[in-house]
């Protein structure tokens, strides 16, 4: 397995697992399990998925972005990651 293919593994195993915990949310909503509880499962799962956003703009900066600037020198390439960046942070 080439390093891309592993890279690709690892996020979508990261997904599976913020998917099990959205699931976990699910089930203590409705089984009436306490806020606050309820509230730091909400938490952990936005952070795994902050998480695996991270992951997916750092691949994003490291390969295509690099890629677009070794061919090219027009400013629309960093125009575009700030664009991406700033959607991400929303």
């Amino acid at each position: 397995m080439g390093k891309e293919e592993e890279k690709k593994v690892a996020i979508i195993n990261r997904l599976r697992r913020i998917e099990g915990q959205v699931k976990g949310i699910q089930k203590m909503v409705g089984e009436d399990k306490v806020c606050g509880d309820i509230l730091v499962q909400i938490a952990a799962a936005r952070a795994a998925l902050n998480k695996v956003g991270g992951m997916i703009l750092e691949d994003h900066m490291k390969d295509c972005i690099k890629a677009s600037l070794d061919n090219s020198t027009d400013e629309k390439v960093l125009d575009d990651l700030i664009d991406t960046i700033l959607k991400y942070t929303k």
